[in-house]
């Protein structure tokens, strides 16, 4: 147990607590956090006034755990009893991807005199130059355990998913999901929200009750032989009293989905959009899926599954951008807004995932027809803006390394610039990012398995328009643990800082030498 030497100010100071746990397999983690931090402040002659809970909650961000937010704004907003926050570790108060969001999240309580304890750790939270190094270190552990934690999950899923396991999601009208042992022996059929409770334990998708595969089958005839369009079998479903597997009335969307997910011709697809670290949702491109064709029994015949698609795709193939976008905007007159559902529902209206197709991206095609949504997506269209110009920045590295008396060739697998024949030289943007505090940070992604011998990190400014400088990064003086991520960085990291890389073009530059005699 950690003894704080300088608590007198607050013995008889009202303190909170914030207790977290991840998911409901740690149902008594809350409870064990709980009593530790009651003996640290019966330790401490402290008294807990308040308690800040966030049960079954991720740290990997802010959203989605009401209790620290409400923490946070309770201590903004009104004038609370308690003077410090206990908290079990700082793997508690949050394993954020980015350790400045934990760090801004203590500085607001610190700002209005708050003192946040770690109550497990074996340093004391006093600001002093050695716990806040410890700090940090520990924010960065606990970031990069969830990003180790990330890969070797997704490794984990895309195993399960070749080996033709159903990974996630509910299983659809005509299918159920099956769960079975280690040694494929059936166990259950899985009802809406239940999960496997044994890890072991495996999940199949397997054919539903005959009434909804006959259902299923004809929507397929409607459509193929009958020549309905979605929204006309809709409505024969819901005449006929057939209800989704939701309980609901069909919909063109629901029709349509059943008509263009694989899984009913029994191929079971993962990865096509997503989340990780909960940092960017992502619709990943067909290259990034991972498949397992044939995984399960096909309650529809793959022709018949390829004859619908070609004809739902050859629907929007024979319109040009501007009449789709013609068709978006009556769309928009008519809503008053956008969304893919929205899309999907509408009759003589190419799908969404045509718009993703042709346009890139919905939020380029809304943008086309002068719809903004609320959303702030704006960090997507900076994202795409920074790696397009990430070739012209290694392009001009390169011609100032060879207009300097130097030479330079670029790896065309990896992109590392390849100087003099002597080092190698990754080339990084560095998005900037303002905080909630006013200052400003930068986000700096490495690719630690080039390991190059210096990388170039450029910094962008506010609006990450141009490079605001340079920081010129050894690999012998440097690791990937300690980036310029802030305004000031310390001496260690800003010693490496430049306006310009002109000092770096100097250092790469040859001078030929006259042959003795």
């Amino acid at each position: 147990m950690v003894h704080e030497n300088s608590q007198e100010d607050l013995t008889t100071i009202p303190v909170a607590q914030y207790v977290r746990m991840s998911t409901e397999h740690q149902r008594y983690s809350t409870d064990n956090q709980s009593l530790a931090i009651a003996e640290y402040a019966a330790a401490h002659k402290m008294r807990i006034i308040k308690t800040y809970t966030d049960a079954g909650k991720s740290g990997l961000n802010i959203r989605g755990r009401p209790g620290l937010q409400q923490l946070l704004q309770d201590v903004e907003n009104s004038a609370v009893e308690f003077r410090a926050i206990l908290v079990y570790d700082i793997s508690r108060w949050g394993r954020f991807p980015d350790p400045d969001e934990a760090a801004v999240c203590e500085q607001t309580c610190k700002r209005r005199g708050i003192k946040v304890i770690y109550c497990a750790e074996p340093f004391t939270n006093d600001g002093s130059l050695s716990s806040t190094v410890m700090v940090g270190l520990k924010r960065s552990m606990a970031a990069e355990y969830s990003r180790e934690l990330s890969v070797k999950v997704f490794a984990g899923h895309r195993n399960l998913v070749q080996r033709g396991y159903r990974q996630g999601g509910a299983p659809g009208f005509g299918l159920r999901r099956q769960l079975i042992d280690e040694q494929h022996n059936i166990k259950a059929i899985l009802a809406r929200g239940e999960k496997k409770s044994i890890q072991t334990d495996r999940v199949l998708l397997i054919p539903g009750p005959a009434e909804e595969v006959e259902t299923v089958r004809q929507i397929y005839r409607m459509f193929l032989d009958d020549g309905m369009p979605e929204r006309v079998i809709a409505s024969t479903l819901n005449r006929r009293g057939v209800l989704t597997d939701l309980g609901r009335l069909w919909t063109r969307g629901t029709v349509h989905q059943v008509l263009t997910n694989e899984k009913y011709v029994g191929n079971n697809v993962y990865n096509k959009t997503s989340f990780k670290l909960k940092i960017e949702h992502k619709r990943n491109t067909p290259d990034e899926w991972i498949r397992k064709d044939g995984a399960f029994p096909a309650i529809v015949p793959t022709d018949d599954f390829m004859r619908a698609r070609a004809i739902i795709t050859a629907r929007s193939r024979h319109l040009d951008e501007s009449q789709m976008l013609d068709l978006l905007k009556c769309l928009l007159e008519k809503h008053g807004a956008l969304s893919g559902l929205l899309i999907d529902e509408e009759d003589g209206v190419p799908s969404s995932s045509a718009y993703r197709t042709r346009f890139g991206s919905l939020l380029r095609a809304y943008s086309l027809v002068g719809f903004n949504p609320k959303r702030d997506f704006a960090y997507l269209e900076i994202n795409r803006e920074l790696r397009r110009r990430h070739p012209d920045l290694v392009a001009e590295i390169s011609r100032c390394i060879s207009s300097g008396r130097g030479w330079v060739r670029q790896d065309a697998e990896n992109d590392l610039l390849i100087v003099n024949d002597d080092f190698t030289v990754s080339v990084v943007i560095a998005r900037c990012k303002p905080t909630p505090a006013g200052s400003y940070r930068w986000r700096i992604r490495l690719d630690t398995s080039l390991r190059p011998d210096i990388t170039v990190v450029a910094r962008m400014n506010a609006t990450n328009s141009t490079a605001l400088d340079y920081y010129v990064l050894p690999s012998i003086d440097f690791s990937a643990d300690a980036l310029p991520t802030m305004e000031q960085n310390g001496f260690v990291l800003d010693a490496y800082r430049t306006d310009t890389l002109d000092d770096f073009y100097t250092l790469t530059a040859r001078v030929p030498l006259e042959e003795a005699a």
